[in-house]
């Protein structure tokens, strides 16, 4: 056994008044004067102490080295067994202070032995008193003391506060030894001790503080245990985001470890997802036996869109059937519709229960665009009835009467492809709807027909191949539409797929230099979409390429800006990955090249909250540019980029809130229109009042450009949430802007947006207890905003099919609960608000303001669930999407004694 430990509180480093006063403070506390050192009004009990203390220092200066030990131990009891509040100082330490100069002058003359070692022991512990003029002496003592001791005393031995101490001055002293190129070896094994002694005393943050300090993080997978791998895992977690390249994945790798260590492998491959290594993922999927573990990971992935060739490298028969439709997301249709039919949504909305035109304060008008007013209606159908499959406009109209023929011209081809999100996942009964519109001899609505295949496969992987098999044959075609149809149907079904064949079918497009930038430029988008994340050499070459040797008439055209976005996403959350890439862009002499830099940092850097990165962008955000002699756009990317980067974490999010603040105020307008579009992608999905309000003031700008943006981004705000507020304030907004077409086309679009899935499918990129970022889902959004950064040259002109990128974003917000057939199974659960309950003592509730209810249920973007049952136990790490259940071994005990 140990001795008793005691708290030390260490005088404060730097500041001898504070000191002092600290010193008078304990004094009165104590019933004992300030000038209680000099030996006045002492209490009988602390005289004897402070005289058996002296009695000891003058055994240690006699020449009789007999006496030595016998001092130096009852020094050391004296001390250990001392007990003090946490706000004084021990009276052992506070009596020998003074004495503290002659102890070291005396430790100096003494020759080397085991009774040096112990006085070194003890002078490192008096050193905490002199920590002000004498720093590091603490650590200093205890280095000697180890150095040539063969059995060197435990420094947990003298305490909790003692570690902390020590651990204070490691860190600074590895700096400087680090910096100077000195050896640090004996400060990483004193740094482990300590370290070990941290995490047997419920001190987690500050051994993994203290090894982050020494740059040994990964020596704590040799540490940890399991009872405490689980809070250390949590809080470096929580670390990561404000960790600086490459400490950041140096700290996810060792959470993986650990994690793979103690068996739970769907917490270590949500890991090697966030990392986007694929070695790791083979390895974890491949990791458990248990069938239907390894079902829940197919699960996971699928989520998470992870190639299909990561886990299932070469031969494709290797997998179970039943595997393989995990992993495909074939259950996602079935599923979804029968949590529709739980919910009473499964009947399809109209457009008038949407826009619910009888609560709107407006005058009849006069002058209303039939056409506008019927395209917008296309997507609000679109939108809102997505995934159901049986909305009255399109899949379910009478043949004639379908809504298409009420659209003209590129209203058709949006008209046609919106069968694609009403059918969505649905491949089977999907492609024979819309089948038929492919043979119709009117080429916009066969152009729509080949965008619904590819957004109806959309996040599906099926054997068939039939996206591939149908679009193929049109990306040579001679019609430009049919030929946009085709390569953006392509990048839509097979997004984040990184098929080689599919790239080596598009990149001659981008590399041909007879083809238009619009082909070209969407081409590389399309590839852009397949390989999102992939760094793939041949892709980043060949568009770099283009860029360099395209005219400059090319470059100018509005379309360079999407061929900069397909280059940006091979980077995506590939972080330093792409600085080669950035460095060749800026030999590109065109204005082009800048937006470029910045898409691809931006994309690089994704989610990480890198507070450089977001400086960078702001001194862009800066530059006050002559419009009629340069090129801003790179600024709204800038803009774009500031939310894209702060995105992944609160802190850096609330901070990016009050920066668009600034710039609304001081930025030129074309920051300015970007600033509500930067917020839609900051909050997607998750109406907060305060960004409610705010992009409610700005739909009410001078500049229409903000309005536009303004409306749109309440649209992405509110995706999929129902939001009573939001709706109201946008039927608002419709009776205030019923003579401005463009606005009130807008207001259309974000009203759909609200109600998208009626209420059960939402856009936020993050997922798994917000710890992943879809790279799938990103794609979209970025695509999606690029377009809304010339909103009059897109989305206002004939290009509006391309808020259908919003597509690889769409996903339901929902908790099914399935048994091992994979059949749905109600199970009763808490859903409430998320708490972190990082570093917190005990077991603390995970959720606030909860309620409960039975499976499947749905959950807003910041909700977390838990079962409220322990008849079950689930495989997955966190209650979302869909988790399989098995029965507790433990639960027909518990109910045999009960009886």
């Amino acid at each position: 056994m140990t001795a008793p430990t005691l708290p030390i509180a260490p005088v404060p480093v730097d500041d001898p008044k504070k000191k002092k006063q600290e010193e008078v403070s304990d004094g009165k506390k104590k019933g004992v004067d300030s000038k209680a050192d000099e030996g006045e009004e002492l209490s009988e009990e602390d005289l004897q102490l402070k005289n058996e203390l002296e009695m000891l220092v003058e055994r240690l200066k006699e020449p009789t080295t007999e006496l030595h030990r016998p001092a130096l131990e009852t020094l050391r009891t004296l001390i250990r067994t001392s007990t003090s509040s946490m706000t004084s100082v021990p009276k052992p330490l506070k009596f020998l202070r003074p004495h503290y100069p002659e102890l070291q002058t005396l430790y100096e003359q003494w020759p080397a032995s085991d009774d040096k070692d112990l006085f070194a022991d003890i002078l490192s512990v008096l050193a905490m008193t002199y920590s002000d003029t004498q720093p590091h002496g603490t650590l200093h003592y205890r280095l000697l003391a180890t150095a040539s001791s063969k059995t060197p005393s435990d420094p947990g031995s003298w305490g909790h506060e003692y570690i902390r101490h020590l651990a204070a001055e490691l860190g600074s002293e590895y700096t400087i030894r680090f910096e100077a190129g000195r050896d640090t070896t004996e400060l990483i094994t004193l740094g482990l001790e300590c370290a070990k002694f941290l995490l047997e005393h419920n001190s987690e943050a500050d051994a993994v503080d203290l090894l982050e300090e020494l740059e040994n993080i990964s020596k704590i997978i040799e540490l940890v245990n399991k009872d405490t791998f689980t809070r250390v895992c949590a809080y470096m977690l929580s670390c990561v985001n404000f960790l600086p390249p490459p400490d950041d994945v140096s700290f996810l790798r060792t959470v993986h470890d650990i994690y793979m260590q103690y068996q739970k492998v769907p917490n270590a491959l949500a890991i090697a997802i966030r990392l986007g290594d694929r070695t790791l993922i083979e390895a974890d999927f491949r990791a458990p036996a248990n069938p239907q573990m390894k079902r829940q990971l197919a699960f996971l992935l699928a989520r998470a869109q992870i190639p299909f060739e990561w886990v299932q490298p070469e031969d494709f028969e290797e997998l179970p059937e039943d595997l393989i439709g995990c992993l495909s997301n074939s259950y996602l249709s079935v599923h979804f519709r029968q949590y529709g039919k739980e919910l009473a949504v499964l009947e399809p909305k109209s457009l008038e229960d949407i826009y619910k035109t009888h609560l709107e304060n407006v005058r009849t008008a006069t002058n209303v665009d039939s056409a506008r007013a019927n395209l917008a209606g296309t997507f609000v159908n679109a939108f809102v009835n997505a995934g159901f499959g049986n909305d009255k406009l399109m899949v379910e109209a009478e043949e004639g009467n379908s809504w298409i023929y009420k659209n003209k011209d590129h209203g058709m081809m949006s008209a046609t492809a919106s069968l694609g999100l009403s059918l969505l996942w649905d491949t089977d009964v999907g492609l024979s709807h819309v089948d038929k519109y492919t043979y119709s001899s009117e080429e916009h609505i066969k152009a729509g027909a080949l965008l619904a295949t590819g957004i109806l496969n959309c996040s599906v992987r099926t054997d068939a191949d039939a996206a591939l098999a149908l679009l193929g044959e049109y990306i040579t075609n001679k019609s430009t539409a049919l030929k946009t149809s085709a390569i953006i149907g392509l990048g839509l079904a097979y997004v984040g797929s990184h098929r080689e064949d599919l790239i080596n079918l598009l990149l001659p497009i981008v590399g041909d230099e007879s083809i238009s930038m619009e082909i070209a430029s969407i081409s590389a988008l399309a590839l852009g979409f397949i390989g999102v994340g992939s760094c793939h050499y041949e892709v980043t070459s060949t568009i770099l390429q283009t860029l360099m040797e395209r005219d400059d008439n090319q470059l100018n055209e509005k379309w360079g800006r999407f061929m900069a976005l397909g280059l940006a996403l091979q980077f995506l959350g590939q972080q330093e990955a792409s600085d080669t890439t950035i460095e060749t862009l800026k030999a590109i002499p065109h204005p082009l090249s800048k937006q470029a830099q910045i898409l691809v940092d931006i994309c690089s850097y994704a989610g990480t909250s890198n507070v450089l990165k977001i400086q960078s962008l702001l001194h862009h955000c800066s530059d006050h540019l002559n419009k009629d002699k340069e090129d801003d756009t790179f600024q709204a990317f800038a803009v774009i980029g500031i939310a894209l980067i702060a995105m992944g974490e609160d802190v850096g999010a609330e901070m990016a809130l009050r920066q668009f603040n600034h710039l609304m105020h001081y930025g030129e307008p074309t920051i300015r229109k970007s600033v509500p579009l930067a917020l839609g992608l900051l909050s997607a999905s998750n109406p907060q009042l305060p960004i409610l309000d705010t992009l409610s003031k700005y739909s009410h700008d001078n500049d229409i450009q903000v309005v536009l943006s303004a409306i749109f981004a309440m649209g992405l705000v509110g995706a999929g949430s129902n939001n009573a507020r939001l709706a109201q304030m946008l039927r608002q907004l419709a009776g205030y802007y019923y003579k401005e077409p463009d606005c009130l086309f807008m207001v259309r679009i974000a009203q759909g947006l609200v109600h998208m899935g009626k209420g059960t499918i939402g856009i936020n990129p993050f997922f798994s207890d917000r710890q992943i970022m879809s790279r799938t889902a990103i794609a979209g959004l970025l695509a999606t905003l690029t377009a809304f950064t010339d909103t009059k040259g897109f989305i206002l002109d004939r290009y509006h099919w391309m808020l259908y990128f919003l597509v690889t974003a769409m996903y339901p917000r929902f908790l099914i609960t399935l048994n091992e057939e994979l059949t749905s199974v109600p199970v009763t659960v808490r859903v409430g608000q998320a708490v972190d309950v990082v570093g917190q003592a005990g077991k603390p509730r995970t959720i606030s303001g909860f309620q409960t209810h039975q499976t499947p249920v749905r959950l807003g973007t910041t909700e977390r669930a838990e079962l409220a049952t322990e008849e079950y136990l689930p495989f997955a790490h966190t209650l979302e999407g869909f988790v399989i259940l098995q029965k507790n071994p433990g639960w027909e005990t518990q109910d045999t004694m009960e009886l």
